[in-house]
């Protein structure tokens, strides 16, 4: 089954408390698990960044959805693209507080491909590694 990635930066129309942040991802997470899609949200309290995978007509729905929130305006594809494998697996969705340093980190990576490096014979991570890194902690 091939599947697609999509990553986004967007900015939020309101700040968010952490209860309508579990709310949003809660939502989210059902419609994800139902059309296949994983991914990892950031947020910095101004600004989202989200990566999502899955199968092609997932990712149309759930894309769609996203494109049509009220939450956030002036989305900003960073990247899309098919991958191999996933390379975030754990939740269906996920949101983590990133503070202005990280997010801009992740943000400003470099997206031209979804591929996470491995070893330290890459000196600039890409913008996967640095989601990698910031999902570590939440893994079990």
């Amino acid at each position: 089954m091939a599947l697609e990635a999509i990553a986004y930066a967007s900015k939020a129309t309101k700040r968010l408390t952490v209860a309508e942040l579990n709310d949003l991802v809660q939502r989210a997470s059902a419609v994800n698990m139902i059309a296949g899609v994983t991914g990892l949200l950031l947020y910095d309290g101004a600004r989202f960044l989200q990566y999502f995978e899955g199968p092609d007509d997932g990712m149309a729905t759930v894309y769609a959805r996203i494109l049509n929130s009220a939450l956030h305006s002036d989305v900003i594809e960073l990247a899309r693209g098919r991958v191999g494998r996933r390379r975030m697996p754990y939740w269906s969705m996920r949101w983590v507080l990133a503070d202005m340093y990280k997010f801009n980190e992740a943000a400003f990576s470099d997206w031209s491909s979804f591929v996470r490096h491995s070893g330290e014979n890459h000196r600039v991570p890409s913008g996967v590694d640095r989601l990698h890194a910031l999902a570590a902690p939440y893994l079990e």
